[in-house]
């Protein structure tokens, strides 16, 4: 279901206007997506004109996304694609690789699901087929570890599990930029790294953290970084040597930053090399790489947020942020402003999950942006956002 907001409070445009902001940003929610009624929105992803959902309960939904008068009139508005009743727990991840969608669960797995190349104004609910094509990692990966002693290791005092599985629930995950690898982290402190065109696990870094992963990103350069619970981000790099490929792991510990005063829930990467680290005392770190491109360290401090930061979305220039109390904050994005842009209030439970897009605004005087924030209230908000450009 989708309820639309033209008038009335909540759909009225409202600005911001801090002292420490440049601009102005008009906003206002245009419609609330309402299809994981009894469970809450854990994970987002934004594909074109596909807009995909997970929730707690496991299930993955897809809605069009493409204009607000097709979110609005859409009279059948979202494909359920892991079934009315899902599989594996509550969806933590969503990553789509060309006709391909990966979802991280809470059951300690990542299942693949192929999607079918349909239009969604075109064609009939009963031909958006999604097939479930594995489940990672696979049950022959799963054998030709467990035949060898050495691929078991110690995952509890009298349990052991070969090193291809995860033990705790799958966080996150990310892609590598030419899209052959697919990076997982999980609670269980590890970061596992997997092939995408056979599904195979091809490296597992145990103790990767000294506490729960919660997040993972990859950079243009294919630098992975990881936030934990530990209060740390770890910067990964793969081993293009092949000699010392084979002295050491495929992907080795390039730094440790150690500046935040709380566990990391998320991260995020903007186009200008920046990182953003939400914490759960409510801060957003933003770090950058000196000139020479080496060491990486804090250049600001985003500040607003009164509780725990759960999630980042970067959208071309604007940092977004969803907050445990409740807001979605809009940052501007750039060397040399740091601002808050806007507050968008709205939800009635925290902000798990955010994503976004440029969208046409007719008008060389603003750029304009929807925004997506999936909720502990299970419902997904479409913010229209309108930023003057300078």
């Amino acid at each position: 279901m989708i309820r639309c907001h033209e008038t009335g409070e909540e759909g009225d445009w409202s600005h911001e206007d801090h002292q420490i902001s440049i601009s102005k940003a008009l906003h206002q929610c245009i419609a609330t997506l309402v299809g994981h009624t009894s469970s809450y929105i854990s994970s987002l992803t934004l594909a074109g004109k596909r807009l995909y959902t997970g929730s707690n309960d496991g299930v993955v939904r897809l809605w069009n996304a493409s204009t607000l008068e097709t979110l609005a009139e859409a009279p059948s508005n979202s494909d359920v694609i892991t079934g009315e009743r899902g599989d594996g727990g509550a969806v933590k991840s969503l990553v789509i690789l060309s006709d391909k969608l990966f979802t991280a669960h809470q059951d300690q797995k990542i299942r693949v699901w192929k999607i079918n190349d349909v239009v969604e104004e075109e064609a009939e609910a009963s031909n958006k087929k999604y097939m479930h094509l594995a489940t990672m990692p696979t049950m022959s990966d799963r054998l030709a570890k467990c035949l060898m002693p050495n691929n078991q290791i110690q995952i509890r005092r009298h349990k052991k599990a070969s090193w291809v599985h995860h033990v705790d629930a799958v966080s996150g995950l990310a892609l590598s930029r030419d899209g052959t690898l697919l990076y997982s982290v999980s609670w269980d402190r590890t970061l596992k790294i997997w092939r995408t065109t056979d599904f195979k696990c091809l490296e597992s870094i145990t103790n990767a953290h000294e506490d729960a992963i919660n997040a993972v990103e990859v950079s243009e350069n294919g630098d992975i970084y990881t936030g934990s619970s530990d209060r740390k981000i770890k910067v990964w790099r793969k081993n293009l040597d092949e000699e010392e490929k084979k002295k050491r792991k495929k992907h080795y510990l390039v730094a440790t930053l150690s500046e935040h005063d709380s566990g990391i829930n998320a991260l995020a990467l903007s186009s200008y090399s920046l990182l953003y680290s939400g914490g759960s005392d409510g801060s957003i770190l933003v770090w950058e790489r000196n000139e020479e491109g080496g060491n990486i360290a804090v250049a600001g401090v985003l500040r607003g947020h009164t509780e725990s930061v759960l999630c980042l979305a970067v959208v071309s220039d604007i940092v977004c942020s969803g907050s445990a109390d409740k807001t979605v904050r809009l940052w501007k994005c750039s060397l040399v402003d740091y601002s808050c842009l806007a507050v968008l209030e709205g939800h009635r439970g925290p902000v798990k999950c955010l994503t976004g897009a440029i969208r046409d605004s007719g008008s060389q005087s603003e750029t304009s942006y929807h925004i997506f924030s999936g909720g502990l209230d299970s419902q997904v908000k479409v913010w229209q956002i309108l930023v003057p450009t300078l």
